[in-house]
């Protein structure tokens, strides 16, 4: 199984370079340090060699190894297989110790999904229609078939994504029922009980595809994506804890 965004890890991993970088120029040792993370990711992930994997530091780079952190590091990647789904990952990290033998000073991430990617991720909840699954900024949209008093009825549905205690919670925001639009305030109103098949929480757990010392912080669909921010514990390069898999209530 492959670990959960594993380069967040491999960010330690500079100091296997950073003697060779002393000793060469500041273009060659930038070339040395991208490298060499990019080629982590790579095998980590057990992605294809020609893998599309950018990776940026601060310059100059010398004498950041010269003291022993990376001043700044981004790191990102499309399509990248968390589990079941893809997302498109991008990682940065701030005060990056190259020995591994401290913390990050800080760290985040963003996975950026659109629709065939989120379809993916949403497939894994049951009784989720995910094939159903669209994006139109703010919300997330879903079709779903209900029945009320012997009728079947099509409806469409608006739902707004947040995050809370690391999870990804999907709430309804309206619902489109024979051309009309309603608030999901004004079903629940109207429909009482009846609505609750509709009108409820679709909470996805996101902490268990991640390592513990990452958190989900915020979530917004934001043109034709969904676009998740987590807050990265800096003791991650080190503790073997926090690299665990988490969990959901």
């Amino acid at each position: 199984m492959r670990k959960p965004l594993p380069w967040i890890l491999g960010l330690a991993g500079v100091a296997v370079i950073a003697v060779a970088a002393w000793f060469a120029g500041e273009w060659i040792a930038t070339q040395i340090v991208t490298s060499t993370v990019r080629q982590q990711v790579i095998e980590q992930l057990a992605l294809p060699a020609d893998q599309e994997v950018d990776v940026t530091v601060a310059e100059p780079v010398i004498p950041q190894l010269r003291k022993g952190s990376i001043d700044a590091i981004t790191v990102s990647s499309p399509d990248v297989p968390i589990e079941s789904f893809t997302g498109d990952v991008t990682v940065h990290a701030t005060g990056v110790p190259i020995r591994g033998d401290g913390d990050a000073e800080s760290a985040t991430a963003t996975v950026s999904m659109d629709q065939k990617q989120l379809q993916g991720l949403l497939s894994t909840v049951d009784g989720f229609p995910a094939d159903t699954v669209g994006l139109a900024d703010p919300n997330v949209t879903v079709s779903k078939d209900v029945t009320f008093l012997g009728a079947t009825i099509p409806l469409g549905i608006g739902l707004t994504p947040s995050a809370k205690n690391g999870e990804l919670i999907l709430s309804p925001d309206y619902v489109k029922v024979a051309g009309a639009q309603l608030s999901a305030a004004d079903v629940e109103s109207r429909f009482g009980k009846a609505a609750s098949a509709v009108i409820h929480d679709y909470p996805v757990c996101i902490a268990k595809y991640i390592p513990v010392g990452m958190k989900l912080s915020q979530v917004a669909v934001t043109g034709n994506q969904l676009v998740a921010h987590f807050d990265i514990d800096g003791a991650i390069i080190h503790d073997k804890a926090l690299q665990q898999k988490g969990t959901c209530a």
